[in-house]
């Protein structure tokens, strides 16, 4: 089977027809007509149950979305890799009811010292109540989301995987790899930087390969701290291609070049790690005991479109780009919160006509800003003397509070802003986890409905009542007349006018009932 070519979703004919998707089929075989077509197995079918695929299940489940997550894999990645949630994701995961089921497994750490590497501490007074850096084995962020999709009531099946698909004006045949055929109104490729769904979808990945690679893993060194650190400022102003951070008790995260080490397509090695190390530093520090051991590349790549017709992707599977400051996964994750309520609201049948189209809008433009700071901070690792003068201006830069605040924001996602039109500045940010009479904020976002805060006390949701809360006499720490609040934690709208809050539910939530 192969996808088809199918262009951007057409008005909506009525509310039977609301997801209705047509396109440009010339020259390829019509479509089967509905009579002959299968009934729809699921609503929505993910490729790839890694954190954005699992997350994007547990969205689209708050929504009481019929979902199936495909997972190539039968069992987890054998390397136990350590990820870093930053603030926007923890907030995040406060937001669904999450944070403290994951956070027993993670370690806080200081936010700070992320662009480049650069070592400076965090700005004073950061704009939330989670300003920190919570690292947490891969393997167990992965469990711990899938988990809490079943929890929700997604299905997921490992050891399958997408090989095919044939889309029409209403839903996608899905062939998977044994031959079996399913049946959905949707298809989400989560399925990673090689995602067979973006190539059968034949949609572009332009960006830069791979020019350099690099070893990274955590490991215990056979030395001192004292004998590292001292290692650590005799070369290291002068080559910032390897890197080694303490990660507590003995133990560091080892970063070097991967040039000359065994084939790519074989797993590095400790061996590999050391003869680097040598190379690089003139010893090895003694380093055994690895607890995960990968190589990665800088390529660079950003997917011309997130949809097409009733095909989208997220993830990796849509951006890929170098580890610098640690912002992959978030990024995916942050994909996922912004398309569940979207695609949900799609499929229950609410959605205004061009709701799923702001998924591209808003993340295609934070995809391509996370590109280009990592490809920034790339070229502040280069060990020439043009790149080594850029870091210390730099350096001395972050020393101005306005400066580091920007820069920690832009890794973090704190600083995000989504394009909603003209406005105050909060307009099109997410809002902090205010405290509230019934406890906080978030706390209110769990169920991933819309939120009105009022303190007017005069206005009301109405009609969009089965899918916008409201909080009367609301908190006076947001110094606002009344606040709309989208489910991703958005700021919509603002203001104190019953016809203009009308509008703006209608703008985002559709047809009052």
């Amino acid at each position: 089977m192969h996808s088809l070519p199918f262009t951007a979703e057409p008005p909506s004919t009525g509310a039977v027809e609301r997801d209705s998707v047509a396109g440009d089929v010339s020259g390829l075989p019509s479509p089967a007509s509905r009579a002959d077509r299968a009934p729809v197995d699921f609503d929505v079918i993910i490729a790839g149950c890694g954190p954005t695929g699992a997350m994007l299940a547990a969205e689209l489940r708050l929504h009481q979305v019929r979902v199936l997550v495909l997972e190539r894999e039968t069992e987890p990645v054998s390397f136990v890799r350590i990820v870093g949630l930053h603030i926007r994701s923890i907030e995040l995961m406060a937001m669904r009811g999450l944070l403290e089921r994951i956070r027993e497994h993670g370690r806080q750490r200081p936010a700070g010292a992320y662009f480049a590497g650069i070592d400076k501490p965090a700005p004073a007074g950061l704009d939330s109540t989670y300003a920190y850096l919570l690292g947490i084995p891969q393997p167990v962020i992965v469990q711990l989301l899938e988990e809490h999709a079943i929890e929700l009531g997604a299905q997921v099946r490992h050891g399958r995987a997408v090989a095919g698909f044939v889309q029409d004006d209403d839903g996608v045949t899905v062939e998977l790899a044994d031959g079996e055929q399913l049946r959905t109104r949707y298809l989400v490729g989560c399925d990673g930087a090689r995602s067979t769904v973006r190539k059968l979808l034949g949609v572009g990945f332009p960006g830069e390969p791979a020019r350099t690679e690099t070893l990274m893993g955590e490991m215990s060194v056979g030395v001192s701290q004292e004998e590292v650190a001292a290692k650590l400022a005799e070369v290291g102003e002068t080559n910032r291609q390897f890197q080694l951070r303490p990660f507590g008790a003995g133990v560091y995260s080892v970063v070097v070049p991967a040039a000359g080490v065994s084939d790519r397509a074989e797993p590095p090695t400790l061996e590999d790690f050391a003869q680097q190390l040598r190379a690089t530093t003139g010893t090895d520090f003694g380093v055994h005991s690895p607890r995960w051991l990968s190589r990665f590349g800088d390529a660079t790549r950003l997917a011309e479109r997130y949809r097409v017709g009733r095909v989208l992707l997220a993830g990796d599977a849509a951006h890929i780009h170098p580890p610098a400051g640690g912002q992959g996964l978030n990024l995916g994750v942050q994909d996922a919160v912004n398309l569940g309520w979207k695609l949900a609201a799609q499929i229950r049948g609410w959605a205004p006509q061009a709701l799923l189209d702001t998924y591209q809008a808003e993340r295609h433009p934070v995809a391509e800003e996370v590109l280009d700071n990592t490809r920034a901070q790339v070229e502040l690792h280069s060990s020439g003397p043009g790149p080594r003068a850029v870091r210390r201006l730099l350096a001395e830069l972050m020393d101005f509070d306005e400066v580091n605040r920007h820069l920690l924001e832009k890794i973090t996602a704190i600083g995000v802003r989504y394009d909603f039109g003209e406005g105050p500045d909060l307009l099109g940010r997410r809002l902090p986890d205010l405290d509230v009479k019934q406890g906080n904020l978030y706390g209110l976002l769990h169920r991933g409905r819309g939120l009105l805060l009022d303190r007017t006390e005069r206005l009301t949701v109405g009609g969009w009542a089965d899918r916008v809360d409201q909080l009367a006499d609301a908190t006076a720490a947001l110094d606002l007349p009344c606040v709309l609040l989208r489910p991703d934690g958005h700021v919509a709208w603002i203001g104190d006018d019953q016809q203009d809050l009308d509008d703006h539910l209608s703008r985002w939530f559709g047809r009052p009932n």
